[in-house]
């Protein structure tokens, strides 16, 4: 089934409204109605199954509206549209959802599939779109219950969503993946340390055949506990929690998340919190506030310094969502904020402007701190000069990540089966678009005490073989960008781009050879791969460069940015860190040369190559019939193939060598054969039948053999 779509960021204007009224009712009646309540944003929900129907793909799309505090009602404006692969309309719905009283609606819209006058529709990837608004219930009499929505685009007084997702329909082409062996995760890291010797060890210092030299690490960067609005029993636990009355702290989530198969777990306070309230306690002492952090800080210490195979990190999560927007800072050992008691004592250790992003930024870098963007919207959110997501050099250096996809913040699902997840690719692509330089990430948000057990859904941390999980290695690691966000939690995607890896900045002139390398642990394979393509600081749109694995591009002169995104056979998706790359002209631009040949016809033979360049030759590509099979970077150049994985008969060679500046030399094909001895394990088929009743009779048989019957025997 494909992710639930959640727009929670987006109407905003709804939102306001709502906590403008109900801030002057709080005057009115002295309670605090919006107390210890940071989430105050309309949510809503697409569910598109990615396959239907096996025999006319039908399938329901679900829609889901909530809002997570009391509200007056609301109503929900749409339209779901279903496209063909070339853009052709199949099917569109309209329609207005008024809210219940407890401040929630769900429908689902029904697809027939392809019967009817829709029965000659074509295999391929069809796209579902969703465009939505919502009005107060006041106002919504006003709007007719089937207005286009594209009417009111133009309009301020409604914050538009327009998401879109894509499912399967019949059995498109799939597309042909490299070789690419899995990396080394803290389970295969476990199985060595058990064997206790020096070659298991050696073979995890170096790359593997086929592979990189880096051991993957998945967990969870987004997490809050009772320090802030978290820590919720999953018995009891709906939302947010009141401020501090959480059930479970810091020192309850670590272990969890260890036991529940996380090498890493990231709790991010609300930086407001600690004061003991979501708006400003001016009776609070700031020494307990500070104090308060700092705890936390200790508890992630105690915790790392006996689990070697498991990080602690503790953080915050800075700013508000109203004309705002969150954002975790992750190794900071000050407390930041700007409230004050009613003694104009700041409730912090270092005093930061509610909404100024540029200052926060400049601070970050001059300490060093990194930080991630938390489910980000495009507007309204990381304003600097009343710009959305505004570009600042500081804020380019000291931003590293931005989530992609986060399953529900409000989850009390322990078995990994939520199903309600919230999607903000297109916040991702226009920060990159703005010029950022961040990686996605797939978290969890988890407010209850389920940290990391609601979904698959990780983030993988590409550190080198050999180095220790430790919170240096672990924030180097981040700050280069090695980094994917996955909706499963066994597989991999890492882009190369010539002998580069994805989280570089590189310079390059000529061709420029892109591959997502894929590896799944657990069968799953490849339903679609898309390689897409930008140019930081032009604020455009991120385009699909190509649907195949492995890419060749010559780019124009100047700044472009790649990274990868795989939808699994179930639905399941995969997005890559970019590789950001300056292309230049001149320089070297003589192409390395090079030949192939195979040693070798059976079992595990030899791919060879020779390679010179007037430079020098960086890398060494060996292709099968077209299908990258692994790389050499040290001369002399070959690869140990297992001949078993390709049928016996003829089959091709080819070499692809590069040098440092990226200009591809590409062997000529060579032929070689395949004899491996093919276990016969299929019995003959026989029948038999008798000639005659009396003297000479005659037995016969009918027999064969997938192979040839060598013998048949007649027993009477």
């Amino acid at each position: 089934m494909g992710p639930r779509i959640n727009f929670s960021q987006r109407w905003k204007r709804a939102a306001v409204t709502f906590v403008a009224m109900l801030t002057t009712l709080s005057a009115f009646s002295g309670t605090n109605l919006l107390a210890d309540h940071d989430h105050m944003e309309l949510e809503a929900s697409l569910v598109a199954p990615y396959q239907g129907d096996a025999r006319t793909d039908a399938r329901s799309f679900a829609l889901k509206f909530a809002f997570p505090a009391t509200a007056p009602q609301q109503a929900a404006h749409w339209q779901l549209q279903l496209r063909a692969p070339q853009g052709e309309l199949v099917q569109e719905w309209t329609g207005k959802t008024p809210l219940a009283a407890a401040g929630a609606a769900e429908l689902n819209l029904a697809w027939a599939g392809r019967v009817g006058a829709a029965a000659t529709l074509p295999d391929g990837i069809y796209r579902v779109s969703l465009r939505a608004f919502g009005v107060e219930a006041s106002r919504s009499r006003a709007v007719s219950d089937t207005i286009a929505v594209e009417a009111v685009l133009p309009s301020q007084d409604y914050d538009v969503i327009e998401q879109a997702w894509d499912i399967r329909v019949g059995n498109p082409p799939l597309p042909v993946m490299p070789a690419f062996k899995a990396l080394p995760t803290s389970t295969s890291l476990a199985v060595v340390r058990a064997k206790g010797n020096g070659e298991a060890a050696l073979t995890l210092s170096a790359a593997a055949l086929g592979s990189l030299p880096y051991t993957v690490y998945f967990g969870n960067l987004h997490s809050q506990t009772n320090h802030s609005d978290g820590g919720g029993a999953v018995s009891t636990c709906t939302s947010s929690q009141g401020a501090q009355t959480g059930a479970f702290g810091p020192a309850d989530a670590f272990p969890y998340a260890r036991d529940a198969g996380l090498d890493f777990l990231v709790a991010s306070e609300h930086n407001h919190y600690f004061d003991g309230s979501s708006s400003t306690n001016t009776s609070a002492n700031p020494a307990t506030v500070k104090a308060l952090y700092q705890s936390g800080l200790t508890a992630a210490a105690n915790f790392n310094a006996v689990n070697a195979n498991a990080l602690a990190v503790y953080g915050m999560e800075w700013g508000v969502i109203s004309n705002g927007g969150h954002m975790n800072i992750f190794n900071s050992n000050e407390l930041l904020g700007w409230e004050l008691n009613s003694s104009g004592q700041l409730l912090a250790d270092t005093l930061t402007p509610k909404g100024d992003y540029a200052t926060l930024y400049a601070l970050m870098k001059q300490r060093g701190w990194i930080g991630q963007f938390n489910h980000p919207d495009t507007t309204g959110q990381f304003q600097i000069g009343g710009v959305s997501l505004a570009y600042s050099a500081d804020g380019d250096e000291v931003m590293v990540l931005s989530e992609i996809l986060n399953s529900s913040a409000f989850s009390s699902n322990t078995t990994e089966t939520e199903t309600g997840r919230s999607s903000f690719e297109g916040a991702f692509n226009a920060l990159l678009e703005r010029g950022f330089h961040v990686a996605p990430t797939s978290n969890q948000d988890n407010h209850c005490a389920n940290w990391g057990r609601s979904y698959t859904n990780r983030t993988g941390v590409l550190i080198a073989n050999g180095t220790p999980l430790s919170l240096t290695n672990f924030v180097d690691a981040l700050r280069a960008r090695r980094v994917y966000a996955t909706m499963d939690k066994n597989s991999q995607l890492v882009l190369t781009a010539n002998s580069a890896i994805m989280g570089q900045r590189i310079t390059n002139s000529g061709p420029l050879v892109l591959t997502a390398n894929y590896a799944n642990t657990a069968g799953r394979t490849v339903s679609t791969v898309e390689i897409r393509e930008g140019v930081p600081g032009r604020s455009g749109t991120v385009t699909t460069l190509a649907n195949t694995a492995t890419a060749t591009v010559t780019p124009t002169n100047g700044e472009h940015f790649y990274y990868a995104k795989i939808t699994q056979d179930d639905g399941k998706i995969l997005w890559s860190a970019p590789i950001w790359v300056t292309q230049v002209a001149g320089g070297d631009t003589t192409a390395p040369t090079v030949s192939a040949s195979v040693t070798g016809t059976s079992g595990t033979i030899t791919l060879n190559a020779t390679a010179s360049d007037n430079v020098g030759v960086s890398n060494v590509e060996f292709l099968v019939d077209g299908v990258l099979k692994g790389s050499d970077a040290t001369a002399p150049y070959s690869l140990a193939f297992d001949s078993n994985t390709v049928s016996n008969g003829t089959h091709s060679l080819t070499a692809r060598a590069f040098d440092a500046a990226g200009n591809i030399g590409t062997s000529v094909a060579v032929s070689f054969s395949v004899s491996n001895v093919v276990t016969d394990t299929t019995p003959p088929t026989v029948s038999a039948t008798a000639t005659g009743t009396s003297g000479t009779i005659t037995f016969n048989a009918t027999a064969s053999d997938n192979v040839g019957v060598s013998n048949v025997e007649f027993l009477v």
